[in-house]
């Protein structure tokens, strides 16, 4: 992956998990399911593969997953999987 540029049909992933955050270092297709991108962020942090966040074993089921398009101060699309409470 290219770190200056991300296709329209890929997308960053930012996690949230027990009050800290990182983004998974590789991008994503855009439409992904929340089914995947939830299994695909508790493989990232088991393996900890995403910078800022300590390795466990954590399930995601109970998070929800965010989306964003690009936009002119985002130049690419955003998702995020976060608590579904703040700063969970």
């Amino acid at each position: 992956m290219n770190n200056n540029y991300i296709s329209a049909t890929e997308a960053r992933v930012n996690v949230t998990y027990d009050g800290q955050n990182g983004d998974m270092p590789d991008t994503v297709h855009v439409g992904a399911s929340d089914r995947d991108l939830r299994a695909w962020a508790g493989e990232a942090i088991a393996t900890g593969s995403i910078p800022g966040i300590r390795p466990v074993r954590a399930s995601f089921s109970d998070h929800v997953v965010d989306r964003f398009d690009a936009s002119a101060t985002r130049p690419y699309n955003l998702i995020q999987i976060r608590p579904k409470t703040p700063f969970g």
